[in-house]
């Protein structure tokens, strides 16, 4: 296992008064042990003690060649995992519960008094993964410089006839030229009044002349995702649309600029949602500014209104305003991923937020 992601955790642990975990979710796994293991319906236990009593319980269906840094326990399916499981627990002391373990499995450990009182302990490993290490720094920019690559290929593409899920097909077939493992979430490709819909399906419209174009697109390299937004034009643009597209713009831009150590996540929600209210969109602009991410597209840790929490240096999350009128068919967004650095922020995304009008085939 990673030991200084573990440290911190085990030091978490003991300040939470959580002196022992059941991690079971294959993105935590992967965090500490850098193998991704994905058991379908079967146990996977990593057991975390702030004794040092480390195990991790799986099926003989999955051996582990290399060295993952703690005892590994195999069982067999004509066996029970969980009791298993239930002889290396501390059954006086509190037991922390990965948020994914299926309830099949944590019903069968109280039953079998695997612990004193259970809790919910994947905030404390959450909040650990929100803040970077120098390396994951260095993997979430990688991917981010790969994302601006995807961006500049699929925009051209945006005026060629395409349907919206052709539009996603060549998106994926982008990510895989420039050598993404794959998507880090589906794309959104999203012609005219589909942009203007934040919930909507992509389907087989096609883009037509003066039609906003949202393309929100990501991609996993080396295990680490990128999320980027852009809105473009297909032939021209009308007046009302630039407006709504320079309201979005500056909103960004505030968002980004209160993103710093000290400020709180709602600090940069608002900066970014009280300039669109001042403007008079407010009630379009209808989804909170950002999230975090990192081996996850969307992980813990939201930049919204209600989210009083800190921010750290080593965070990275999205701002990501927009504005959305359905009955206009106009619909902008603007995303950039930033790193928490000591005095502000580092914006991933290279890629240009001028006004791209899209010339018609």
């Amino acid at each position: 296992m990673d030991q200084g992601k573990l440290t911190r955790i085990l030091k978490s642990m003991e300040e939470h008064e959580v002196p022992q975990m059941i991690v079971s979710d294959p993105v935590a796994i992967f965090y500490l042990t850098g193998k991704w293991i994905f058991p379908g319906e079967r146990l996977l236990a990593l057991y975390l003690n702030v004794n040092g009593n480390h195990k991790m319980v799986i099926n003989k269906l999955f051996p582990q060649e290399s060295d993952l840094g703690v005892d590994i326990i195999y069982y067999d399916d004509i066996e029970d995992g969980v009791e298993i499981l239930s002889k290396y627990v501390d059954k006086d002391k509190t037991m922390g519960i990965d948020k994914t373990w299926p309830s099949k499995f944590l019903i069968r450990l109280q039953e079998l008094g695997g612990g004193s009182k259970f809790v919910n302990g994947s905030p404390i490993i959450d909040y650990i993964r929100m803040v970077k290490d120098e390396k994951e720094k260095d993997l979430m920019r990688k991917s981010s410089k790969l994302n601006d690559i995807a961006m500049e290929k699929i925009i051209p593409w945006v005026a060629k006839g395409l349907t919206e899920k052709e539009l996603n097909a060549k998106m994926r077939e982008i990510y895989k030229e420039i050598g993404c493992e794959d998507v880090s979430f589906d794309p959104i490709t999203a012609y005219g009044h589909g942009a203007a819909d934040p919930h909507h399906v992509t389907d087989d419209s096609k883009g037509k002349r003066g039609d906003c174009v949202i393309l929100d697109i990501g991609g996993f390299k080396d295990n680490y995702a990128s999320d980027m937004t852009r809105t473009v034009f297909i032939g021209e643009v009308s007046d009302r649309a630039k407006e709504i597209y320079d309201i979005v713009v500056e909103a960004n831009r505030r968002g980004i600029e209160a993103a710093k150590p000290g400020n709180r996540m709602c600090d940069v929600d608002l900066a970014a949602r009280n300039y669109i209210e001042e403007k008079g969109f407010g009630e379009y602009f209808t989804h909170r500014t950002g999230h975090s991410i990192g081996l996850e597209d969307h992980e813990f840790g939201d930049v919204s209104s209600v989210n009083t929490d800190i921010i750290k240096v080593g965070q990275c999350f999205s701002v990501e305003p927009g504005i959305y009128l359905p009955d206009e068919n106009i619909g902008v967004r603007i995303e950039d991923l930033v790193i928490i650095t000591e005095d502000g922020c580092e914006v991933l995304n290279d890629f240009t937020k001028d006004l791209i009008v899209v010339p018609e085939e």
